[in-house]
C-alpha cells in the first residue's frame, strides 16, 4: 500500500474532524499517535483503521485503496461487521487447529527421539 497516498487520505480525516485533538478524542486515542502518523514516524495501523470505520464511519477501502465511498452507509457497516466477526472466527479456528498440530508434532517427536534411542 502506498503509504503516502494513505496519510493524505489520513490528514483529509483529520481536517474534516477538527484537527489532530479534536481526531483523537472523538476516537479515544492520544493525539500524540494522531501526530506521528501525519509525520509518518508510524505507519497507519489496524488499529487506528477499525477506530475510524467504526466510530466515525469510513470506509476502509476509501482509507487503504483510495477507492469508493469515503463514508460507509448503514448497510455497509452492519456488512463489515459481520464480514469482520466471520473472518475473527475463522482466524480463531486455525488457531486452534494449529495448536492442535503443535501438540501433534511434539508428541511425534518425542516417539522419534524415543525409538531412535531404542534402536541404538
Amino acid at each position: 500500500m502506498a503509504e503516502d497516498a494513505v496519510v493524505k487520505r489520513f490528514k483529509i480525516i483529520v481536517k474534516e474532524n477538527g484537527g489532530q485533538l479534536a481526531l483523537a478524542n472523538a476516537i479515544g486515542v492520544d493525539q500524540g499517535f494522531i501526530s506521528k502518523i501525519v509525520n509518518q514516524k508510524q505507519e497507519m495501523s489496524y488499529y487506528l483503521i477499525r477506530k475510524l470505520c467504526f466510530q466515525l464511519k469510513y470506509s476502509p477501502e476509501w482509507i487503504i485503496l483510495g477507492t469508493g465511498e469515503k463514508k460507509l452507509v448503514k448497510s455497509d457497516t452492519v456488512k463489515l461487521i459481520t464480514e469482520i466477526q466471520t473472518l475473527q472466527t475463522e482466524v480463531d479456528i486455525l488457531q486452534a487447529r494449529m495448536r492442535a498440530y503443535e501438540i501433534e508434532l511434539k508428541e511425534l517427536r518425542e516417539q522419534l527421539g524415543g525409538d531412535s534411542r531404542q534402536a541404538g
